[in-house]
C-alpha cells in the first residue's frame, strides 16, 4: 500500500536548470525514471502556507474543484472563486515559462485570503506542448513545477501528499517530457461539525480505466489507514472516459469508491465539464471528467460553472464544479 507523506516545507526545493537539462537527456526507462524521481526532494513534501486569519468553517460551507490548465490567468481565476471556503485545484504551474514564471496557487490563495498546500505532480523537462510554447515568456523554466493544490480559509491540519500508482508515462512523451507521477494532496480541515478530510487529486489521462481504478483504490486505502472513520471529500479531474469516446460510465473507479462508502457527484450526468480553451482548441472533445467523491457527508446539488472570465475568455479547458457541504451523514454526526 502506498503511504501518505506528511512532510511539509515553506517552499519546494528547486532543481537548478543544469541538473534539469541533464534529466531531460536521461535514457528512457522505468527504472531510470524511478531512480531520478527518488533523488528529488520536491517530490516528497507539501509546500504549505497558512491562511492569514484562520477560521473554523461554519456549515454549510462552499467548495469547488477546478482543473485550471496551467493557470494562465491567476487574477481572473481568483475572481471566479470568490466566496468559497475550500478550493481543490489541479494542473497548477509554478515557475513555468508558459505562465510567466509565476506561482498561481500562491497568488490565488492570497487574493482569496486562504492558506494552501501545493504538491508537485511533474517536474517539466521542457516548455510544454507546441501551443504552450507560444505562451512562454522565457527560453527556460525557473522551476518547472506542475502540480495540485488545496486552498482553505481554515488551517490545514496534517497536510499530506500521496503519489498515485503510475508507469512514468509522461517521461516517455516526446513533446511534453516530464518526471513524476499523478498525485493527491489533502489535509484535515476543522468545521463546526468536526474535522473533514479534503483531497485534491488528478488521475491519469494517458491510460485505460483500470489504471485510474488502481489510483482511486490506492488513495482510498491510504486515507482509511491514516484517517479511519473520518468524513472525506475527494475532488478533481478524474479523467473519466478520457481516450474512450468520453464515456465516463465505463470507469470501474466508481464501483471501487462506492464499495468503500463513497458517493459520486458530478452535476447533471449528461453535462460535460470540458470546453475549448486557449491551449486546448478542439471543440469536439467534450467530456465529463470532473467529480466529487464524498464519504460521511451530506452534499447539496453540484453545479458546473463555466470557465469564462468577465469578457467571455476561457480560463481553462475545464469548467469547475461547486457544491455545498450541508452537514455530516447521520453515522458521522452521531
Amino acid at each position: 500500500m502506498s503511504a501518505l507523506s506528511f512532510a511539509t516545507c515553506a517552499a519546494l526545493p528547486v532543481t537548478p536548470e543544469p541538473a534539469r537539462g541533464a534529466l531531460a537527456g536521461l535514457r528512457r526507462s522505468l527504472a531510470v525514471h524511478k531512480a531520478a524521481r527518488a533523488e528529488l526532494p520536491a517530490f516528497g513534501a507539501v509546500e504549505l502556507a497558512p491562511p492569514p486569519a484562520p477560521a473554523r468553517l461554519a456549515l454549510p460551507l462552499r467548495v469547488a474543484a477546478w482543473n485550471l490548465e496551467r493557470c494562465l490567468f491567476p487574477e481572473e481565476s481568483a475572481a471566479a472563486l470568490g466566496g468559497l471556503d475550500v478550493v481543490l485545484l489541479s494542473e497548477m504551474d509554478h515557475g513555468m515559462a508558459r505562465t510567466g514564471q509565476r506561482h498561481p496557487t500562491a497568488e490565488i490563495a492570497a487574493a482569496l485570503g486562504m492558506g494552501y498546500g501545493y504538491a508537485l505532480e511533474f517536474l517539466e523537462l521542457g516548455l510544454g506542448s507546441e501551443i504552450e510554447r507560444g505562451f512562454a515568456t522565457e527560453a527556460e523554466n525557473a522551476r518547472g513545477f506542475h502540480g495540485n493544490a488545496l486552498l482553505s480559509r481554515a488551517a490545514l491540519a496534517r497536510p499530506f501528499r500521496l503519489t498515485l500508482p503510475g508507469l512514468g508515462q509522461w517521461f516517455f512523451d516526446p513533446e511534453q517530457p516530464r518526471l513524476g507521477e499523478r498525485v493527491a494532496v489533502g489535509a484535515e480541515i476543522e468545521t463546526e461539525a468536526g474535522p473533514v478530510v479534503f483531497v485534491s487529486t488528478h488521475l491519469e489521462s494517458a491510460c485505460g480505466q483500470g489504471h485510474r481504478a488502481a489510483q482511486i483504490g490506492a488513495l482510498i486505502e491510504a486515507l482509511e489507514a491514516e484517517f479511519p472513520g473520518r468524513p472525506v471529500l475527494i475532488g478533481g479531474d478524474l479523467n473519466t472516459g478520457n481516450h474512450a469516446g468520453g464515456d465516463w460510465r465505463g470507469e470501474s473507479l466508481f464501483e471501487i469508491a462506492r464499495a468503500a462508502g463513497f458517493s459520486a457527484h458530478g452535476g447533471c450526468e449528461e453535462a460535460p465539464t470540458t470546453r475549448p480553451s486557449l491551449i486546448t482548441r478542439w471543440p469536439e472533445r467534450a467530456m465529463k471528467l470532473d467529480w466529487f467523491l464524498a464519504k460521511g457527508l451530506v452534499l447539496g446539488p453540484v453545479a458546473i460553472r463555466p470557465a469564462l472570465d468577465a469578457t467571455g475568455r476561457p480560463l481553462s479547458d475545464h469548467d469547475r464544479i461547486e457544491t455545498e457541504i450541508l452537514g455530516l451523514a447521520p453515522a458521522q454526526a452521531a
